[in-house]
């Protein structure tokens, strides 16, 4: 989904020269379909020295803790044999890689709000494997192998298309079945609380750090992006204010143990003075991220 919207933005990029898309699967445009966990697939992606690499490709946060051997092998050993294939180019190759991390490299207790400099302690598989791209990109970044930065977004929301295998798809579903008419199940309580930042964000979050002056950035690669922080019950309530209790009364409760154990480690809200202050930018609250799903993707 991200990788479309990025797609659809750098086309309109008259800075851009060239794009190659790379995917696991083929789509409706022109792709280059790779594992790239394969053995010799980084190498091929990158034997054009492309300028700047968005490193989006990953097994999420559900199917990442459901297959353990499937997240280990895509989300981490896919990320080293990238940063391994561009080192092996050599000749002063250096591109910028914009790495697609994630919130879940922190774990609980977390104090309120979480600052910049709190620890990483993932609680979930997926989240160490991301924990584990940062600690690799600062170092090749450091070695001078490539010009890194990592992104830990939020809980991308209103994700649009069909539901996918993220604990955290149901934060999307339950305002985007309901505004299509169709029902939604809600696995965790009212007041679980999340981070959040909308799909156009995220896309300007990717684009703003393909340019963004690394030496501004220093030594600590990744940075926590932007968002709003939303118990469940306000998301529901930004839901009633667009779409009505017609689509409130869509949203069916069933407690789930396991999307609840794993979403209760999960941060709530950040302080991201340090990304303010690089640029980045997210919406002001949960009512604009539901009035961007409309515009883009009902209107």
């Amino acid at each position: 989904m991200l990788g479309r919207k990025l797609t659809e933005r750098l086309a309109r990029d008259a800075s851009v020269t060239e794009l190659a898309l790379v995917d696991v699967a083929a789509g409706s445009a022109e792709i280059d379909v790779a594992d790239v966990a394969a053995p010799g697939a980084a190498a091929a992606l990158v034997a054009n020295r492309p300028d700047v690499i968005f490193a989006l490709a990953a097994v999420l946060s559900g199917e990442a803790e459901a297959d353990f051997d499937k997240g280990y092998r895509v989300n981490l050993d896919g990320t080293r044999l990238l940063l391994e294939a561009i080192r092996a180019v050599g000749g002063g190759y250096r591109p910028r890689v914009v790495f697609a991390s994630s919130i879940a490299v922190f774990g609980a207790p977390f104090p309120d709000p979480i600052g910049d400099d709190f620890q990483a302690t993932p609680l979930t598989s997926y989240g160490t494997q991301k924990a584990i791209g940062e600690l690799l990109l600062a170092d090749y970044t450091r070695r001078g192998f490539v010009d890194g930065i990592g992104l830990r977004l939020p809980t991308i929301c209103v994700r649009p298309g069909a539901p996918n295998r993220a604990a955290s798809g149901f934060f999307s579903g339950i305002i985007r079945e309901p505004l299509n008419g169709e029902d939604a199940v809600l696995p965790v309580p009212d007041d679980v609380r999340h981070w959040f930042a909308s799909p156009r964000a995220a896309v300007e979050f990717l684009v703003h750090a393909a340019a963004i002056d690394g030496v501004a950035v220093g030594d600590r690669r990744s940075l926590t992006m932007p968002g709003v922080s939303a118990t469940v019950a306000e998301q529901i309530e930004a839901l009633r204010r667009v779409g009505g209790d017609e689509a409130v009364r869509r949203i069916r409760r069933e407690p789930d143990e396991t999307i609840m154990r794993i979403v209760s480690g999960w941060p709530g809200r950040f302080d991201t003075r340090r990304a303010l202050a690089l640029g980045f930018r997210a919406e002001q609250d949960f009512d604009e991220i539901v009035r961007v799903h409309v515009e883009d993707e009902l209107s």
